[in-house]
């Protein structure tokens, strides 16, 4: 089912989709045209715009979700209104999300490589049961720091030569997965990035959301960041994200170059950098998503003695990446959703990270 209010918008998705080999079974121009049609229509997706008349697309979202559970790909345009929208979207149980520009956007919605049917197959195949629900951001800003919940070495030697940098790549279902991690995590974690596949915009909202619900601090990541415990660093979208090591320190490197694995920014980008720069210093971790990206990075992280894990399949809203990447030899540990910042920690706070017998 495609709800969206422009009527030539709604054309051609349902010409983009049908060649694709979906059937759309219903349109709305908005989510109150849309609800009676949904007992007879029964979609397997729906495709969502962001902004509507009558019903927002949050109040929809929340009412579907709670009276009958259906993937949802959001449809929204780069503009700051449309980004904090549909990460409250992402929020509240959309699994993916599709930008459309301003400009040029029939061109856009013709083309077969702009995402869209890719992210409805995808959607399709959603395990909804593993959709984690976001919180609100607790009132006052930051929740107060707590104590370490993993045994700390060397806290004071850490903070200042950053010895220990996590990675995380998470694409499909990535959203409030990212979060429910970093929101178990305390100040003294140490540095992370994270690859999450978004456009450009999008991730600065993503970050800001995140920094105002976690114990750490959660930036977009510019050029020459110092990655520093108490820090997460988000890839801005429309861009790559390497590390690299400048004596003592990690550094941010945030480059231009082509799609990889048809993303920018993408997961093998960072993962082999840190392969050659941090070698059996990194923890890498790969989360639910859709295709392969990060896959062969990590076996590449793997390969260099970094320490290793993947999102199991039962937690996953797409048990792609984690899938692949297990399939090619680089996972150590395969580990349900809840357990993963734990054991970021644990294998953190060990000298000298411990690999799988």
């Amino acid at each position: 089912m495609i709800i969206d209010d422009s009527a030539v918008v709604r054309k051609h998705l349902s010409d983009l989709l049908t060649a694709g080999g979906i059937d759309v079974v219903a349109t709305a121009q908005d989510p109150v045209f849309a609800w009676p049609k949904l007992d007879s229509a029964c979609p397997d997706v729906i495709v969502l715009d962001v902004e509507m008349p009558r019903m927002d697309g949050i109040t929809f979202l929340r009412k579907l979700m709670s009276e009958r559970p259906t993937p949802v790909v959001m449809c929204s345009t780069l503009t700051e209104a449309g980004c904090e929208t549909t990460m409250q979207a992402l929020a509240a149980g959309a699994v993916s999300f599709v930008t459309k520009p301003r400009m040029g956007l029939r061109e856009f919605l013709g083309e077969r490589s702009n995402g869209l049917v890719d992210a409805v197959k995808a959607a399709a195949k959603a395990n909804l049961k593993a959709l984690p629900r976001s919180a609100p951001a607790p009132a006052g800003g930051k929740p107060a720091p707590r104590p370490f919940i993993a045994p700390p070495t060397a806290v004071g030697a850490m903070a200042e030569t950053t010895d220990r940098v996590v990675v995380m790549g998470v694409s499909t279902g990535g959203v409030q997965s990212t979060e429910v991690v970093l929101r178990a995590l305390p100040r003294n974690t140490p540095g992370i990035m994270i690859v999450q596949h978004m456009p450009e915009k999008f991730t600065a909202s993503y970050a800001s959301r995140l920094n105002s619900l976690c114990e750490i601090d959660v930036v977009e990541a510019k050029d020459g960041d110092r990655v520093i415990p108490g820090r997460a660093l988000i890839a801005p979208g429309g861009k790559h994200m390497r590390l690299r090591r400048s004596g003592a320190q990690y550094v941010a490197e945030v480059v231009d170059g082509p799609l990889i694995n048809h993303h920018r920014p993408s997961v093998d980008v960072l993962f082999r950098s840190v392969a050659a720069q941090a070698g059996r210093n990194a923890i890498g971790v790969i989360m639910t998503g859709m295709g392969d990206d990060g896959a062969r990075g990590l076996k590449e992280m793997h390969d260099a003695g970094a320490v290793t894990a993947a999102q199991d399949e039962a937690s996953c809203v797409v048990f792609g990446m984690p899938k692949e990447a297990i399939r090619l030899g680089g996972v150590d540990h395969v580990l349900p959703l809840s357990d993963i910042a734990n054991w970021i920690l644990h294998t953190a706070s060990q000298r000298t990270p411990a690999k799988k017998a």
